[in-house]
């Protein structure tokens, strides 16, 4: 049996675009997926903590060390520049394996680096 687990975890990222005119996702920057073990393409969800807004959508890998939390397309209607926001992916996995994985989960600083 798969359970679905949270596999990686970006908590309170604050947005810093929302850019409405894209065909869509978030841009987040490389130094924070890969702390988060992310990757382009990958899905995730989104939270966004100033007004409660759940969605999904997939990454785009942005510029290193930019702090980019970019939403692109129709999610740019979810978000505002400044909210926080919580970027979840999670992971099907074999229930023995699940109980022991532990998620990657980072805390970003007030300029989304790490």
């Amino acid at each position: 049996m798969l359970v679905e687990v949270l596999k990686s975890k970006i908590h309170c990222a604050i947005v810093t675009e929302a850019n409405l005119h894209y065909m869509g996702s978030i841009t987040i920057d490389e130094a924070l997926m890969e702390a988060a073990a992310l990757i382009a393409g990958e899905r995730v969800y989104i939270v966004n903590n100033m007004n409660g807004e759940r969605f999904d959508t997939y990454i785009i890998k942005g510029p290193r060390d930019s702090g980019c939390i970019c939403l692109n397309g129709a999610a740019a209607r979810k978000v505002q520049v400044g909210d926080v926001v919580i970027i979840m992916a999670y992971a099907h996995l074999d229930l023995e394996e699940a109980k022991a994985f532990q998620p990657r989960i980072i805390f970003p600083t007030a300029e989304n680096r790490l």
